[in-house]
């Protein structure tokens, strides 16, 4: 796969504000194992005071969390989705993110980039952000 250079993005500016404004955050792949990137910034999230929401194909709790299997089934409004997932998949997260209607920020994690899925998205009225790790802005903006 080739890799992509993100042709859209937010703004350091609109990175501080959707911290301010988002509550509650899915975690798109967010893995059971504590060695694992999206656990460690999930917990760091969490611990930062932001309801997290693990989806994740297999498990029932992570984080002390219920999982759920996709973004349909969460049965509260979502703020955020951060994506630990391959590009690839970005498309139909995206399209899962549109059919609910109350995600206002798509976030694709470190390494992470589909410019097709974030036009979507941007498109659907979302803010996004691609290739940025959501525990390093956070702790940029609040050191």
């Amino acid at each position: 796969m080739e890799c992509e250079f993100p042709t859209v993005n937010a703004t350091n500016d609109e990175i501080k504000a959707i911290f301010n404004d988002v509550k509650t955050i899915a975690v798109m792949g967010l893995s059971p194992d504590s060695t694992k990137d999206s656990y460690r910034v999930a917990e760091y999230l969490k611990n930062a005071g932001y309801t997290i929401i693990p989806v994740y194909p297999k498990e029932e709790t992570i984080l002390g969390e219920k999982v759920y299997r996709s973004l349909a089934e969460i049965p509260c409004a979502v703020d955020m989705v951060n994506i630990f997932r391959k590009p690839d998949a970005l498309n139909p997260i995206a399209d899962a993110c549109i059919e609910r209607g109350d995600v206002k920020v798509f976030w694709a994690q470190k390494g992470i980039v589909n410019n097709e899925a974030a036009e979507k998205a941007k498109a659907a009225g979302m803010r996004v952000v691609q290739n940025h790790c959501t525990m390093i802005e956070h702790r940029l903006i609040h050191a």
